[in-house]
């Protein structure tokens, strides 16, 4: 917001066109996201995908424009974000030609002024309004955040002591057979991924491997963050929370399956391979055209290893069984969590229980088919709506959870083992007594 014209800077039409200052309500073409390039420099993101950047001389050299579709890791869309130091969000913005962007009038914004006020009346100043409810916590994230100074060491002391072997220990002694690992398209190119990613995520899952064997449990790798994005959720590693994969990122996926089974093919506890998790917004077609490659690439270098194929979360759950159908040793895989959706926020103990052993139940018997492919139900947790629920009442709700999922072809996965929220570790649960197989 400028703080002299007390209005938001907006990219007209969501982007392809300038920027001006005339919004009295900040909503979808007034909000940018930022791509961190360093402490201070960032891209500025429209809602339409474009960049920000200075006009051409045609279009006025000085003016700002959101008509770039990438970001420049030269200077072109590089902004440096110049911070108050009695109020942070209190900022100036410098251009790329080393100019301050002000506001003039609320149709003219302009990367051209020297000055150095920090007053309300300085066209140059702007409140800066993060959307903290927004904000993305992911790897990407936790690396670009860090940098590469110290992210590496943040990320190799994360994998060397959150899950050990100890863990698997536990598992194996708690009735636990199987283990679904998410990992990350930039695994491939270990052990110098791309930046902001730190190497070393195919030694720990190597050690996941060993430690499974050890202790008789089966691992399920799962590619829970594709390059582009499938969902846009920060536990893809989206960069902005848009999501992007599409026909055009088909050929680093693949790589990335082909990687995984060449790597893990022959272990004897390799159980499955998850192509991708959750797609969202992702067009069918290009969908089918993945998993007929990637169960392709999986052939490759195992027969043994089944294929699972996650159903998308925007559509209906049986959308998958007739083109699986054509593929041996395939799994659909659907997540089912009392939460994300309205119908679940005022559902009481008894309501949230009777809809797992109805609903979920019916659902779950509405896709198998002796002759089709096997039903995973890789995610769900004992996390809910209801307040102020007793331990009996929590306990009952994953009693009827795991009889019903356990009906499922090819077993569950409880999101996750191991978290910062009890509800969401199962690890908690047992050590707690809530939860026992």
């Amino acid at each position: 917001m400028s703080t002299k014209l007390q209005k938001y800077l907006s990219a007209e039409h969501g982007g392809g066109s300038i920027i001006v200052a005339n919004r009295t309500n900040a909503r979808g073409w007034e909000t940018f996201r930022l791509w961190r390039a360093n402490e201070t420099f960032f891209n500025f993101r429209v809602s339409n995908k474009q960049f920000i950047s200075l006009g051409n001389e045609g279009e006025g050299g000085n003016s700002l424009v959101a008509n770039s579709d990438s970001a420049s890791s030269s200077t072109e869309t590089l902004f440096e974000i110049v911070r108050n130091d009695g109020d942070p969000n209190r900022v100036r913005i410098r251009a790329p030609n080393g100019l301050f962007l002000q506001a003039i009038s609320e149709t003219k914004v302009s990367a051209d002024y020297a000055g150095s006020s920090w007053d309300d009346s300085d066209p140059s100043v702007f409140k800066m309004i993060v959307l903290t409810d927004s904000t993305i916590r992911g790897e990407y994230q936790i690396t670009n955040g860090y940098g590469p100074d110290k992210a590496p060491k943040i990320m190799r002391d994360h994998w060397n002591t959150y899950i050990t072997e100890d863990d698997f220990k536990f598992m194996s002694e708690n009735g636990v057979n199987a283990v679904r690992v998410p990992v990350g398209w930039w695994i491939a190119h270990d052990p110098t991924p791309p930046k902001p990613f730190v190497g070393g995520s195919s030694q720990i899952l190597d050690k996941a491997f060993t430690w499974a064997e050890k202790y008789g449990i089966k691992v399920i790798v799962d590619l829970h963050a594709c390059p582009g994005s499938q969902n846009g959720a920060p536990h893809s590693a989206t960069r902005d929370g848009h999501q992007e994969w599409g026909d055009s990122y088909i050929p680093d996926t693949l790589a990335t399956i082909d990687f995984l089974a060449q790597r893990y093919g022959d272990r004897p506890n390799l159980a499955a391979i998850e192509l991708m998790n959750e797609p969202q917004r992702v067009d069918l077609g290009s969908l089918h055209k993945y998993y007929k490659a990637g169960y392709d690439a999986i052939r490759k270098h195992t027969s043994s290893a089944y294929v699972i194929m996650s159903n998308p979360l925007d559509r209906d759950s049986k959308v998958l069984l007739s083109f699986a159908g054509g593929f041996n040793r395939v799994v659909i895989d659907v997540h089912y969590y009392n939460l994300f959706v309205p119908k679940f926020n005022t559902m009481n103990v008894k309501q949230n229980i009777d809809y797992i052993k109805n609903q979920r139940a019916s659902d779950l018997s509405s896709l198998t088919a002796s002759n089709g492919p096997l039903i995973f139900v890789g995610e769900w947790s004992g996390d809910w709506r209801v307040q102020d629920a007793s331990k009996e009442d929590h306990r009952q709700f994953l009693k009827a959870q795991v009889e019903v999922y356990s009906r499922a072809t090819f077993g569950w996965a409880y999101w996750a083992y191991k978290c910062d929220s009890n509800n969401w570790s199962l690890k908690w649960m047992i050590d707690n007594n809530y939860v026992n197989f």
